[in-house]
């Protein structure tokens, strides 16, 4: 299993319904409504065998009104 968090820019006002069309995508864990460069961060879980680029640009960058998104890798949890 792989976790990825992807912080999501959106168009002006369209945070809450990208929120809504996100938290339907398979393998996606989490969505927070965030302040500062991004709108909204999720987390992701995707199988080790699925590609981390294809997830990300098929799944997620492919909602309308998202303008841009930044991706993280996670190695490890520390708990």
């Amino acid at each position: 299993m792989k976790t990825l968090f992807v912080n999501i820019k959106c168009e002006l006002g369209c945070a809450y319904q990208v929120a809504t069309e996100i938290v339907e995508i398979d393998g996606v864990s989490e969505v927070y409504s965030i302040s500062g460069e991004y709108d909204l961060l999720i987390k992701c879980y995707i199988s080790a065998e699925r590609d981390e680029g294809r997830f990300v640009i098929d799944e997620i960058q492919k909602i309308k009104d998202i303008k841009n998104t930044s991706t993280i890798i996670a190695f490890n949890a520390f708990s």
